[in-house]
């Protein structure tokens, strides 16, 4: 008996492993192809009406996500996370009306920083097509990490303590 639970754990183990090997490489090759590394000029009005400006010195978060995208939603409390310890900059792609994306954030609890994106002009210029699409770039302006799909919390906090 102690043999086969032994021998179920390192199936687990194994395609716990596997699946996370894949997901690394199905982000990598959807990630965004970028013309630039740099950080570009933001220049951003918030939902809530508040200008946007980037804290030189510090990482930077640029999250891509949509209210009908079923993996956004259940990477958000993940985002919303991080967005407690670090700066994040959300974009909301292609989800409705600033009290759409409201309603939807406070039936969830989110207080994240969030652009609405609705025509999906900032997704383009990023080159998303997918989402989530996550951007994190150093506290130098240069991009680092560019994740595509569901994200950990801790994965995203790894990421960030190696920009850091």
């Amino acid at each position: 008996m102690k043999l086969h639970v032994k021998s179920i754990l390192k199936e687990i183990v194994l395609g716990v492993l596997f699946l996370f090997i894949l997901s690394n490489v199905i982000s990598y090759i959807r990630k965004p192809e970028l013309n630039t590394t740099d950080l570009p000029k933001l220049e951003i009005t918030l939902m809530d009406g508040r200008e946007f400006q980037h804290r030189t010195g510090e990482p930077l978060v640029i999250h891509f996500w949509a209210t009908w995208c079923p993996t956004c939603k259940l990477e958000a409390s993940n985002i919303e996370a991080i967005s407690q310890k670090y700066e994040v900059l959300t974009i909301a792609v292609n989800s409705g009306e600033d009290t759409d994306i409201k309603a939807y954030m406070k039936k969830r609890g989110l207080t994240f920083k969030v652009l609405n994106d609705p025509e999906g002009k900032w997704a383009e210029q990023f080159n998303v097509k997918a989402f989530p699409t996550t951007f994190i770039y150093s506290s130098q302006g240069k991009l680092i990490f560019t994740e595509v799909g569901y994200t950990t919390t801790a994965g995203l906090l790894a990421r960030l303590k190696i920009v850091e």
